[in-house]
């Protein structure tokens, strides 16, 4: 008898679709999340969104908050709140790094995907600043004017 194929349908990641939309990424960082189980088990059945989630520096160390992670379907009663607030791992100098840029630099810090690394849960942070209007308008013009020049380039089929 044959192994089973992975399936590759499977949840890889969620991401923040309004995070490059509405800010200037500087730096990226990749932190783990303390999670309990049944987190683990919702977020590997795709049932999570970081959309409106953001980072903040409390008493030393850095919180996820506002990121939604549905409760698990066969959980039991203790089964998870869905969004309550969830602490970034990182080392010590890059918390100290993004801690310093938050406070001096006026920059905030933004989760752009949680996705699986082997069987542990990371989330790709990054430091940003806001975009104003006319930033998102160039980057607008911008993404037409190369699907233009794609168009252009694409090779048509004569007949």
């Amino acid at each position: 008898m044959s192994a089973q194929k992975k399936d590759t349908q499977r949840f890889t990641e969620v991401r923040n679709a309004k995070a490059l939309r509405d800010f200037h990424v500087e730096e990226r960082f990749e932190a783990g999340i303390a999670l309990h189980g049944t987190e683990v088990k919702a977020i590997r059945g795709g049932r999570a969104q970081i959309g409106d989630a953001f980072g903040k520096f409390e008493k030393g160390e850095l919180w996820l908050f506002n990121a939604h992670i549905d409760e698990y379907a066969f959980g039991n009663i203790n089964n998870h709140a869905a969004r309550r607030t969830r602490k970034l791992l990182l080392h010590r100098h890059q918390v100290r790094k993004i801690a310093q840029a938050m406070q001096v630099g006026g920059l905030v810090l933004v989760p752009l995907r949680m996705y699986f690394k082997e069987a542990l849960v990371k989330v790709e942070v990054a430091l940003c600043s806001g975009k104003q209007l006319h930033d998102k308008r160039a980057d607008l013009r911008k993404k037409a004017e190369m699907m233009e020049v794609e168009k252009a380039m694409k090779p048509t089929r004569r007949a």
